[in-house]
């Protein structure tokens, strides 16, 4: 495993496409539990070399009732983004992560996992790569029907705070879904 990360945090492949050039992360052991396919880091994440240290993973950590100490230990939480680097700014949010990352890189890390009890979708573009056929029209739907996707997968909406307004939309994701995933965080990750 840890020579596989040396290439992906080594990988220029994308470098003439990404505005502060390359800076993979990714956080994984060959015993992670709980997998985090997102989207991909963003601009504080890039300069940070850090996942999810910033408003979006303090509301993630609340949704999966875990500590900031049990969300950074990589035997717990593996971070495998579909693309490894901050793509850049768009007219709201950042770009979508680069195409070449996922069918690059994702294999070849799967083959190493020996643990994996969950995969966490995050936002549309990992529900669609690993859902495929299965993904429903869009990401409310697939959230709403999260059951169809247990025990292997569970879809979650990006917990950016550009995305407060869906929750307030759909106030039965934090009512009925997050019960369930921290019920299922918890019965897998350790204290």
């Amino acid at each position: 495993m840890q020579k596989l990360l040396s290439e992906i945090r080594a990988c220029e492949v994308c470098k003439e496409h990404l505005p502060l050039g390359p800076r993979p992360i990714i956080s994984v052991t060959n015993t992670s539990k709980i997998i985090l396919v997102s989207q991909a880091p963003g601009k504080k994440a890039h300069e940070q070399n850090r996942a999810w240290d910033d408003p979006s993973g303090r509301k993630l950590r609340e949704w999966l009732g875990v500590t900031e100490e049990q969300f950074y230990h990589p035997d717990n939480f593996a971070v495998l983004p579909m693309g490894f680097c901050y793509p850049g700014k768009a007219a709201t949010g950042d770009m979508p992560p680069r195409k070449e990352c996922a069918p690059l890189w994702h294999d070849l890390v799967w083959k190493q996992f020996k643990n994996v009890e969950l995969i966490l979708l995050i936002g549309k573009y990992a529900q669609d790569n690993y859902l495929k056929d299965a993904s429903k029209r869009n990401l409310t739907e697939n959230v709403a029907n999260y059951k169809d996707f247990l025990p292997k997968y569970f879809p979650l909406p990006h917990p950016s705070p550009v995305n407060r307004f869906w929750t307030i939309k759909n106030p039965w994701f934090e009512e009925e879904v997050l019960g369930e995933l921290r019920e299922r965080v918890a019965g897998v990750i350790s204290p």
